[in-house]
């Protein structure tokens, strides 16, 4: 058939619209997305314009920047976010452990799947289970030391959690040791993703694992890095409660070593009784919280620029 129309039930219907469909607007994806984000708006942002509120009040009379001045000025909220800025540190480690770890399962041919979910596993566990399982093998007396003096390493033996010198640093490493299997699976993904010819060629050229991984994944893994680090920081920053307060039942010790911001909030809010305060210590948290999360957006926003550039 040669025509240049077909006819239907409701007339002709020319050929050249047979196969063409309306495009939906940028509408339709407001009027679908709209019961969501009006859900997300009212419980989230009213929320926050809550507490931003209280921050400013004391005993329902609006106080200005008061509680702000008492909390930046408070010596243990200054500690407790001295600890949450030294967790940061926490998190070059986590990348090149992550990194390092995609990169050689990346290589492996046998057992790769197994490895994977080896390694993967602490970071579905919940976080109540990692505290109280770690907390009790990292006592003084308990199996980590009983193991390290029956190995000859007594010399290693420490009190993890009640050193104050170190109390901190065993529970970065705790959180290290949980949340590491995010980045491997993460960057791994991206590593496979890449062509296979590009270290084919370099591999032809001489190329050893090392200037391999160096000169060629590295460039490619630069959004990805950048969306782990910024999101590893807001952990480091504002997720880490659950940690100190089951591994140190509450206390944030020994003495002040483990208080984190998160920790004086809650202290303030239910032990204390002091709303207001806490109110406007989490305003403080939030903002950089914000604030990081701002950065992931730029250097998203540079990576996408720079790949568009090329």
């Amino acid at each position: 058939m040669t025509d240049a129309s077909v006819t239907t039930a409701r007339g002709p219907v020319p050929s050249g619209s047979r196969h063409t469909s309306r495009r939906p607007g940028p509408w339709h994806a407001a009027v679908w997305i709209a019961p969501a984000a009006f859900v997300i708006v009212f419980v989230f942002a009213y929320a926050i314009y809550q507490l931003v509120v209280q921050s400013f009040k004391y005993q329902g009379k609006w106080t200005g920047w008061d509680n702000f001045r008492i909390v930046l000025t408070d010596p243990l909220f200054l500690t407790a976010l001295k600890h949450n800025m030294e967790l940061l540190l926490c998190v070059p480690v986590l990348i090149a452990i992550a990194l390092l770890l995609a990169i050689v399962l990346s290589e492996t041919v046998r057992g790769h799947s197994f490895f994977r979910g080896v390694l993967f596993f602490p970071y579905i566990l919940p976080v109540t289970v990692v505290g109280v399982v770690l907390g009790q093998l990292l006592t003084l007396n308990g199996p980590v030391n009983t193991a390290l003096n029956g190995l000859g390493l007594g010399k290693l033996a420490a009190d993890w959690l009640g050193d104050p010198n170190i109390a901190l640093w065993t529970m970065g490493a705790v959180i290290v040791w949980k949340e590491v299997g995010f980045g491997i699976v993460l960057f791994l993904a991206r590593i496979l993703s890449l062509p296979t010819e590009t270290y084919e060629a370099a591999a032809l050229d001489g190329a050893g694992f090392w200037r391999k991984h160096w000169s060629i994944t590295l460039p490619q893994m630069t959004g990805v890095i950048a969306f782990y680090a910024v999101t590893e920081a807001i952990v480091m920053v504002s997720w880490v409660f659950n940690y100190v307060y089951i591994m140190t039942n509450g206390q944030g010790g020994p003495g002040d070593s483990t208080v984190v911001t998160e920790l004086y909030i809650y202290r303030s809010a239910f032990q204390d009784q002091q709303i207001e305060l806490a109110a406007a210590a989490a305003v403080i948290l939030f903002l950089i919280t914000l604030f990081l999360v701002i950065i992931f957006f730029r250097l998203q926003r540079k990576s996408l620029l720079a790949v568009v550039g090329e």
